[in-house]
Parts: C-alpha cells; structure tokens; sequence
C-alpha cells in the first residue's frame, strides 16, 4: 500500500539506480552521530532503535507546533524525529504550503493533509494523536503520529530507507528527505540500511556452474532492495521480476510473470533441484496446485533467493521453499532453445 503519488514538492527527475555492495557496516553511536541499521545488503548489525538526536539550529525554522509533535511521534513509534521533520519538509513545508490538498481538498493525486495521504491509506494506519476522538488527516496532531505508524509498518527504523521509499516510490524522495533529516540535527545522521540479510547467506553454491553462480550472484545483490508488486527494477522488483532480471544478465531471456514461467521450464522432481533451478508455490489470489503464483530461485542447501512481500523481512532474501505450499520445480536452463543460447554466448 502506497500513501501518495509522485513527488509533490518539487520536480525530481527520475529515480536514481541504487545498487549496493555487499559491505559490513559497523554500528556508530558516540560523537553526535546516529546510525541506524546494519549493513546494507549484507551482514546484519543492529543498532540502538528509536535513539532521538538532539534538535540543531537548522530545527528553528521548523515551527515549533510542529517540531513539538515530530518529537512526539518520533518517540512513540521509535523514529527519528527529524526523518519524520524531513518528510514533513518535502511534502508540505511543515503545512505552510498553499498548494492545493494541505489544508483542505486533494491534489491532483488525491494525497490530503501535511504528510499527503491518500485517503484509504490514511484511514488504514489513521493515528487519533490529540484523542479528540477524531482521525482528520488535515490536522497535524493526527497526521504526523500517523506517518510515523506508516512507517514502522514498513519496516522503519531498522529498514529506514525502504520504509521512505514506500512513503513515495522514488529513491530521489529519500535522498532528499533524508537530506532535511541531517539538516535538522546539524549534519551527524546517517542511515544504515538494515533489511535482514545474514552474513551466512553471501556464499554462492560451490557446485553450480560459472552461469548458474552469475545468475544467482546478481539476484543476491538485489537483497536490501524493496519488494514492489509490479516493479521491473533496478530499484525494487517483485517475485518474477527478480528472476527474469537475473536470467537476463547473463543474455538469457525467461518470461516475466509467474504465471507464464511455471510452463516455461523443464519439470523436475522434488528433491532434485539444483541452483538456478525455480521453485514455485501456491500462493496469492486466483492461484492453485496446477496455477502457482509465487516463485523463488533456488541457490543450494534448501534455500532459494526471493522477492517475498513488501512487509517482508527481508522483502528479497535467502529464505527456505521446502514449505507446505511447495508444488513444483522448473529449469529453464533445460529448454533446447536456452541450451543453444548457452552454447551460443559461450563461443562468443
């Protein structure tokens, strides 16, 4: 579920590819520097959650209703309050802005109040933060405690950085709030992005071919990413997505969706699935035992490599298939026309 639309102040240009390596990022507290988090699409270190810096000169220019209920909020749900500053900043100058849609009505987008929800979002997270008894997402008293339940829903504040991005799908937006977030508490604020990921999970399987290791080795660099129904990448990517990209950067092409993957492949039996190999369950709306809708790759040891949910944790991690809702393996690499392929790119 995504509360608004796209960037409403201010033009940003299209979202910037985020691809991160795989690093250990130590946990920083001291010297007046936040981290929170652990290691971006790597190994996991977590910090201190809901740790509240102090408010810098750059705070003063936040009315002080406002910071006074930033600080509130921040410290209920455990964020930092000058990430929920930060988004306040953006989307409406802390209300001030006089764009339709802040203080009554809708913008062109539907999005409504100084956090810009659209309406269904907002009631589905609504905070009565005055406990007068109403949940207006005009009033600032309401809004910010639930934006601030809005993203703790999506993972905040170990996972900060994703919980921004489904607030607003542009990495741009999370750069720029984050951005005011630092400006608010002097410049010593910095996010560590923490989605799950074990150290234990980096190793590619010893037995797979070269190819097999590239196809697997691109879809985990893609950990640490959001999960998004319907995104193509690079920045999120959702069940089949994640597989077709992964197939492509090896020159191989296999369809997009589940739905028309689960044909594609050559059948093979439980229990002997080899890396590189899809594994598909029953799972998901309309789906069955002969129409799954949910698919993972498998890298070795009974795990595979998986886009799961956007409230995942990890949205896309190393996860185990052998589960109830199992009911089949293909491989692709076991058509004739991606062993021509195969063959074909070897020789290149």
């Amino acid at each position: 579920m995504t509360p608004k639309r796209l960037l409403a102040a201010g033009g940003l240009g299209v979202a910037a590819t985020l691809f991160m390596a795989m690093l250990f990022v130590p946990v920083l507290f001291g010297g007046g520097q936040f981290v929170f988090g652990g290691g971006a699409g790597g190994c996991v270190d977590v910090a201190q959650a809901g740790a509240q810096p102090a408010a810098a000169t750059g705070a003063r220019a936040i009315p002080a209703d406002y910071l006074d209920l930033y600080k509130k909020a921040g410290g209920r749900y455990g964020i930092p309050w000058n990430v929920l500053a930060g988004i306040g900043k953006v989307e409406t100058g802390h209300g001030t802005s006089n764009l339709p849609g802040v203080k009554s009505g809708e913008n062109y987008a539907g999005a409504g109040g100084p956090m810009q929800f659209l309406d269904p979002t907002f009631k589905a997270f609504a905070v009565d933060g005055n406990k007068d008894g109403r949940k207006n997402r005009y009033d600032p008293a309401d809004a910010i405690p639930t934006a601030a339940a809005y993203l703790k829903h999506n993972g905040a504040p170990r996972r900060m950085r994703t919980a921004i991005f489904m607030y607003n799908h542009s990495w741009d937006y999370v750069n720029l709030v984050l951005d005011w977030a630092k400006k608010y508490v002097g410049g010593d604020f910095d996010i560590v992005q923490s989605n799950g990921v074990e150290c234990q999970d980096n190793d590619l399987p010893a037995n797979a071919g070269e190819l097999v290791k590239r196809i697997i080795s691109f879809a985990l660099a893609q950990r640490g990413k959001p999960y998004v129904f319907g995104a193509n990448g690079p920045d999120a990517w959702d069940c089949s997505s994640l597989l077709q990209a992964a197939y492509r950067s090896v020159g191989l092409a296999i369809p997009r969706t589940t739905f028309e993957q689960w044909p594609f492949g050559v059948k093979i039996d439980k229990g002997k699935e080899q890396p590189g190999d899809l594994v598909f369950f029953n799972s998901g709306p309309g789906t069955s035992a002969n129409n799954p809708g949910h698919v993972g790759m498998v890298i070795g040891g009974g795990k595979m490599i998986v886009a799961s949910c956007s409230a995942c944790v990890p949205a896309i991690g190393v996860k185990p298939y052998k589960r109830a809702n199992w009911i089949g393996t293909t491989r692709p690499l076991a058509r004739k026309d991606l062993k021509q392929k195969v063959s074909q790119l070897a020789a290149q």
